[in-house]
């Protein structure tokens, strides 16, 4: 029993001894390539049961004979470790330049193309998590882009929808001026309508600048939806019969929901206005409100403009949209449905659109009071 202990004791001192000088020359090799490591690993193992034999074999535990022998197959065992380890290094060295190759094709268009040879599992999980990391990327790309197209667009728009009312106001206020109006008040009503014009771009900027840094203030309260869609209807009622349009709002049910009573009246505004403007005269704009199958509430729009375009659909809420300039109205900056979408979203709702024969409906998704 005593010997058994001992020669434990010695092998135990023995692998000790070669486990700490293992991992010093691994900390000293720690920026070299992954061969150089798994072989010292594999060194380790090797040295440290010779070691231990070694030790054993001094302490007068082994013959000679049996020292030979027992050296003999642990030289045998140590050549094969080695190898093995350099070969699963040079392959997972190769795998690894191969992925940092594959990674290098991020590059500005964010495609990721794994490589086809079989890699570890980790390399595997690696490479998954890159191509998911490169789709992520590449969709905030064209997000980036399309908004930067959206902004430039939004610039030349209202640079240009400046422009005339305040060319006209200078004209005006020239012939004025210079006492050649040959109709002094109808000048006055004139301008005060171009600068209710420009009060209205301006606002729309800054609730739309509000909107997209998050900064919207909202007081929902439960409000009833036939409330919400009466007075909105009242209100658009003029420019209806100005443009000879027919409102209808039959089809309201009383259903709850918590919103900003304010904000939720300018987006129906919004949504009537503009499918007033686009419905043809005799035409009629068809407001509609009921609980979803999922338990929402929508409230839909539905006009007679003819149906928007099938490639203009995806644009039809971004900033400064405005379709063809056979469906643009004199007035407006193309904000009034980047509104709508901002404020939908900042209630936790979703704005979509879809043609229908002769037209095309805009819906409101809102959650339901509880």
């Amino acid at each position: 029993m005593r010997d058994n202990v001992l020669i434990a004791l010695y092998a135990f001192a023995g692998a000790a001894a070669s486990g700490l000088a293992g991992a010093v020359a691994l900390r000293l090799l720690r920026r070299r390539s992954l061969t150089v490591s798994l072989a010292v690993v594999s060194a380790v193992g090797v040295v440290a049961m010779l070691a231990g034999t070694l030790a054993v074999a001094w302490a007068m535990f082994l013959s000679p004979h049996d020292l030979t022998v027992v050296t003999t197959v642990v030289a045998m065992a140590a050549v094969a470790s080695l190898a093995t380890a350099l070969l699963l290094g040079r392959r997972v060295v190769a795998r690894s330049r191969e992925l940092a190759v594959a990674t290098r094709s991020f590059g500005d268009d964010g495609d990721f193309a794994a490589p086809d040879v079989p890699a570890t599992a980790e390399l595997e999980e690696l490479s998954r998590e890159l191509a998911a990391t490169s789709a992520r990327l590449a969709a905030s790309r064209s997000r980036e882009r399309a908004l930067e197209t959206s902004r430039r667009e939004l610039v030349a728009w209202i640079s240009h929808d400046l422009r005339t009312p305040l060319a006209g106001l200078r004209a005006m206020a020239e012939a004025l001026e210079d006492g050649v109006a040959a109709d002094p008040g109808r000048y006055l009503t004139r301008m005060r309508t171009e600068v209710d014009r420009l009060n209205g771009m301006v606002g729309d900027l800054f609730e739309l600048s509000r909107i997209h840094a998050g900064a919207l203030p909202l007081s929902p309260a439960r409000i009833s939806l036939y409330d919400l869609v009466g007075d909105a209807l009242a209100g658009a009622d003029p420019l209806a019969r100005e443009h000879g349009v027919r409102l209808v709002g039959d089809h309201v049910e009383p259903v709850p929901v918590e919103v900003d009573g304010k904000e939720m009246s300018r987006v129906l505004g919004n949504l009537l206005v503009n499918a007033i403007r686009r419905t043809p005269a005799d035409g009629t704009v068809a407001v509609a409100a009921e609980r979803s199958a999922e338990g929402a509430v929508v409230v839909s729009v539905t006009d007679g403009c003819g149906g928007i375009p099938d490639e203009d659909l995806a644009r039809v809420f971004d900033t400064g949209w405005r379709g063809s300039d056979a469906r643009t109205p004199p007035a407006g900056a193309g904000l009034g449905l980047a509104i709508v979408r901002g404020i939908v979203e900042a209630h936790q709702g979703r704005a979509s659109v879809r043609n229908i024969p002769g037209g095309c409906r805009f819906e409101v998704t809102l959650p339901a009071a509880p």
